[in-house]
C-alpha cells in the first residue's frame, strides 16, 4: 500500500477527489492550504506527488474528523531502528478514545517519515496528547544511541475537508 500527497487550492484538490470515487482519498485544510492524500494498492492520479510506502496501518481513512501529520527526518542508518521502535509503540496509540486511523508512512524518495494519526476530533486528539507520552517514549529510546535524526521533528494538523 502506497500514499500519496499533493498540495493545491482546497476547490482544484476537491474536483480531483470528486472526478475518482472509487479511489481512497482525503482533501485536508489548514491555515497555510489544503492538502490531498491519495491510499491506493495501485498508480496514482497525482501528477508530481509526495510518494510514501504504508509500514503500519491502523483503521480506515474517512471523509471527517481531525489528521495530526509528525514529520520526522531520519538518517539512511537510521530508519530500520526507527521503523522498529514505532512498531513497538503502536499499541499504545491504537487504543486512544478517538483515534479513528494511523499510518506510519515511510518516504520513498525524500524525507521525511509521517506519523499520521486520524481523530474524531480536535478535543479528542488535545485530550490524548495531554495524557499520553508515546512520542516522548519513542524519542527516549533513542537517547544515548547514534544520531538517527537528521533535523527537528515538526507537526502539522488538518480538518478533512469532506465531499462537497
Amino acid at each position: 500500500m502506497n500514499v500519496y500527497i499533493t498540495a493545491g487550492t482546497l476547490d482544484f484538490l476537491q474536483k480531483i477527489e470528486n472526478k475518482y470515487p472509487n479511489e481512497r482519498m482525503l482533501a485536508m485544510l489548514n491555515e497555510n492550504g489544503a492538502i490531498l492524500l491519495h491510499e491506493t494498492n495501485g498508480q496514482t492520479v497525482f501528477n508530481e506527488p509526495r510518494r510514501y510506502e504504508v509500514l503500519e496501518s491502523y483503521g480506515d481513512l474517512n471523509k471527517e474528523g481531525f489528521v495530526v501529520m509528525n514529520n520526522i527526518s531520519v538518517t539512511d542508518e537510521g530508519r530500520p531502528l526507527f521503523e522498529h521502535q514505532f512498531k513497538q509503540l503502536t499499541g499504545n496509540v491504537v487504543t486512544a478514545q478517538g483515534l479513528t486511523a494511523l499510518r506510519l508512512l515511510r518516504p520513498i524518495s525524500s524525507n521525511p517519515y509521517i506519523i499520521m494519526t486520524v481523530w474524531e476530533d480536535k478535543a479528542l486528539y488535545q485530550k490524548w496528547q495531554g495524557s499520553n507520552s508515546t512520542f516522548d517514549a519513542l524519542k527516549a529510546d533513542f537517547n544515548g544511541q547514534q544520531k538517527i535524526f537528521t533535523s527537528s521533528p515538526y507537526i502539522n494538523k488538518y480538518t478533512i475537508a469532506g465531499n462537497s
